[in-house]
């Protein structure tokens, strides 16, 4: 085979500069004809400037559309010279050039669709009995002819067998019923390299994509498979196919950019070769760093493309290619063809035969065909699949054989419609060199992918494979890849970093998978591995940032151990013996004129209740529970009541004396008889409100788990505001009487002023309250039992400080101002002199 394809190169440079006869091979007449749809050309020269439905004309030769073409009539030569399948019938084709452009696909396709022996589509209600020109549809290449064509197949039902159109769209078989492709989808490639995403771990990467629909429905499908992956595209662009725009430089110059800004080292770039080339040309000039590009068969094996200037700065280029196998006697046939064409006879022969046909009034044909030789097309041919080509054409013979009711030696003479055509594709396989082949429900073959590696050696490409996809699964030698890194080992592109116990992912913008890897807060902890959040404790744990797990909180209350509650309990303790020494001292002096003008006994019982109150501090330290919350302030209460109702008798004997000095002799005599029945009674009007504080919401322990963040804080909380103002506002009424009764008194400047001592006592005890009440409202800790325990004992110092103490002093030290004349208020009869007094 090499000395007659040596032999057949030499023929052809020798002949270069010779027109041929090759465009007169894309048509031949037959019982059945088949449709060709296929890129002779490119670069449509007046579709933009199209004013009238003129045709519309290409500009320059694409040779591998030539060689598809070239592969659809050697399959049809295959199966005419064939004994087994179709015998006796003879195939004819019809190929048309469609330039790339819907526009010009539209055309050949509305002929092929017109009646068979005319150039008319008639319209009628039923198209059962209506055979169009040809039988079937090979092509055309492109995803977005394909969508434009297909719609109009699938209406008369014309079998349509695509041998690039990978579109997922196109899968849908209730929209183009009759739409058939010999290559996987588009969703087949994308979870290939998603595939090889995740084998090399790159989780952070680009995608871009030519403004087409191939590129725009690959990268609509990356991003949705990649996202159930979780890889990050960080930056998806598109860039335009028509390079001839104003605003095409800027958008690739642009999506350059903004790729340098992601900080990726790998790029996926779905485009078809001249916008691919574009990107790449410009990622050269705009000096981009080295990156891994994965390409897909659409650019990868463009010479064009490998030529570009410095092309080995780009980096790593891997791809997936289609899995064809070769197409045997192919390469020869096109050898011998171009030697063919070559001769006058051939020739005449062919253009002869093409007229068989009727003449060609669309003139869409290859014409730049007629100046190739063989030594352009060899080049590319050796890159080019055609097995997709290949298949196109033994599925449709196949399809027919059966249809027709073909045996090995000969097929009945049958009318058979194109519509028919389609229940044999669907479901049966058919053979092609000894492989089996079928269509699936998406109308679709998925030969799966080879993995391709541009190796350089010495500015010499070698597309080397180095893996394969099948199925869902990929095999990579990834020693045969020699990565541009230092080490040629895979470069990372990853967004994040491995979190550690204890740290939780913190989402950067919209990426899933970039983020920051954040400590957990406290009270919260990292659970489980890949969490996207930490979980928070339970209301009796807590934990530090950062945690793995959560601890048991502590109790925190005001122990009988900490210095503050020591010292409180310490001053407590004098405060008791203060108290209850000057009981003593008053018990032992209880006859004196000083202590009888200062109560007497009542003084004694005022006392006791301070004692009493003093002792009740020891309620606020320690555990607390419900019980002592409710003592706490039924004690602070109750004792309070008992000491300012003596204070009350009191008052009301020196507001009798001083302002009613007519009526005192009688009304004081009755009060000083009956002071224990008022004492009494003020007592059992506090018990009263105590009560209804006990019913309608005394206090009672809380547990708060928010106040801190590592203890859960036990204090007793008030549930009835009402109530425990009405209690303690009680005790504030009584005050504030025993202070209107004595607050104006005065005494003649050798009399002991006992009003004074309670006017003091009263005020000490107001300013008390006030920062009592301030406080207690607000604080929600330990504190609050301090504040308590602080009023209480403010109270008390006040209340012996300016009311007993001063009597003390008198006693022990001024035991001669202990006398009836000093301490007894004098009873005035006359007007007169009443008012001198009070003067």
């Amino acid at each position: 085979m090499v000395p007659a394809l040596l032999l057949c190169l030499s023929l052809g440079c020798a002949a270069a500069l010779k027109a041929t006869c090759l465009s007169a091979q894309f048509r031949r007449p037959g019982d059945y004809i088949i449709g060709g749809l296929f890129p002779f050309g490119m670069d449509t020269i007046n579709l933009t400037t199209r004013a009238e439905p003129s045709l519309v004309g290409c500009e320059r030769l694409f040779l591998k559309g030539l060689i598809w073409a070239l592969g659809m009539k050697f399959a049809i030569e295959e199966i005419n010279n064939s004994t087994t399948l179709l015998p006796g019938v003879r195939l004819g084709y019809d190929m048309y050039d469609t330039c790339f452009e819907p526009l010009m696909a539209l055309q050949p396709s509305l002929l092929f669709l017109t009646r068979r022996g005319t150039r008319a589509i008639g319209v009628h209600c039923n198209y059962t009995d209506y055979q169009p020109r040809v039988a079937a549809v090979i092509g055309p290449h492109r995803s977005d002819l394909c969508l434009a064509t297909a719609k109009l197949f699938s209406f008369f039902l014309v079998p349509q067998v695509s041998y690039g159109g990978s579109s997922e769209q196109l899968s849908d078989t209730e929209l183009y019923p009759s739409f058939y492709r010999t290559v996987p989808s588009d969703k087949n490639l994308v979870e290939a390299v998603v595939q090889l995403l995740h084998e090399f771990g790159w989780n952070w990467v680009a995608s871009v994509a030519s403004d087409d629909e191939y590129g725009r429905e690959a990268q609509g499908q990356l991003s949705s498979t990649a996202a159930d992956h979780n890889i990050c595209i960080a930056f998806e662009g598109l860039i335009p196919t028509e390079l001839a725009e104003p605003r095409a430089q800027t958008q690739l110059e642009d999506t350059i950019t903004s790729i340098n800004k992601t900080n990726v080292n790998v790029i996926i770039l779905f485009a078809f070769d001249k916008a691919a080339q574009a990107l790449l040309k410009h990622s050269i000039r705009m000096g981009l760093s080295k990156k891994v590009w994965i390409g897909t068969e659409a650019w990868m094996f463009s010479s064009t493309t490998a030529s570009i200037p410095n092309i080995q700065s780009i980096g790593t280029v891997l791809g997936f290619i289609m899995k064809a196998g070769r197409v045997p006697g192919f390469h020869n046939y096109v050898a011998e063809l171009f030697t063919s064409v070559q001769q006058e006879e051939f020739c005449q022969e062919s253009r002869e035969v093409a007229q068989l046909l009727g003449s060609d009034t669309l003139q869409m044909h290859c014409q730049p065909c007629d100046h190739v030789s063989l030594d352009d097309v060899w080049p590319t041919l050796r890159l080019s699949q055609i097995q997709p080509v290949h298949l196109a054409v033994y599925s449709v013979a196949h399809a027919l054989h059966r249809a027709l009711g073909c045996t090995h030696q000969a097929c009945p003479t049958a009318p058979i419609r194109s519509w028919q055509l389609l229940h044999f594709m669907n479901t049966l396989p058919f053979q092609v060199n000894g492989q089996s082949f079928r269509f699936d429900e998406s109308h679709g073959t998925n030969t799966g992918y080879r993995l391709i590696f541009w190796s350089w050696e010495n500015s010499s490409l070698t597309y080397l494979p180095v893996g394969e996809y099948e199925g869902s699964f990929l095999d990579i030698n990834s020693s045969l890849i020699r990565f541009h890194t230092a080490d040629q080992k895979e470069p990372t592109s990853e967004c994040f970093r491995q979190c550690k116990p204890g740290q939780y992912k913190e989402l950067k913008g919209y990426h899933l998978c970039c983020y920051d890897c954040t400590d957990c807060p406290e009270n919260t902890f990292w659970s489980r591995e890949e969490s996207p959040s930490c979980s928070s404790c339970q209301a009796q744990q807590w934990s530090p940032a950062g945690s793995t797990q959560c601890l048991q909180r502590s109790e925190h209350y005001l122990l009988w151990s900490e210095p503050l509650a020591v010292a409180l309990l310490t001053l407590t303790a004098i405060t008791a013996a203060l108290t209850c020494l000057t009981a003593l001292l008053f018990l032992k002096n209880l006859q004196t004129p000083l202590v009888r003008a200062s109560g007497g006994k009542l003084s004694l019982f005022a006392l006791l209740a301070l004692a009493l109150l003093c002792l009740s501090c020891c309620l606020y330290v320690g555990k607390p529970s419900t019980a002592l919350c409710m003592a706490q302030q039924l004690l602070h209460a109750l004792c309070l009541t008992a000491c300012f109702s003596t204070f009350f008798v009191k008052s009301l004997e020196i507001t009798l004396l001083t302002e009613f000095p007519r009526c005192a002799p009688s009304l004081l005599h009755w009060v000083t008889q009956r002071a224990w029945l008022l004492v009494a009674l003020c007592l059992l009007a506090q018990c009263s409100l105590c009560l209804c504080y006990l019913h309608l919401g005394p206090d009672s322990l809380l547990v708060d788990y928010k106040s801190l963040p590592r203890e859960v804080l036990l204090v007793c909380h008030t549930q009835s505001w009402g109530a425990f103002t009405l209690m303690h506002g009680y005790n504030a009424c009584l005050a504030l009487i025993c202070f209107l009764g004595t607050f104006m008194v005065q005494t003649a400047g050798k009399k002991y002023n006992v009003a004074r001592g309670i006017t003091f006592a009263i005020l000490i005890y107001f300013i008390t309250c006030i920062f009592f009440v301030a406080f207690f409202a607000t604080l929600k800790t330990a504190l609050r039992s301090v504040t308590q325990i602080c009023t209480i004992l403010t109270t008390i110092l006040g209340i012996l400080g300016t009311y007993y103490i001063p009597k003390c002093y008198i006693i022990l030290l001024k035991p001669d101002l202990n006398t009836e004349d000093y301490c007894q208020y004098p009873v005035r009869v006359e007007p007169a002199e009443d008012s001198a007094n009070r003067q």
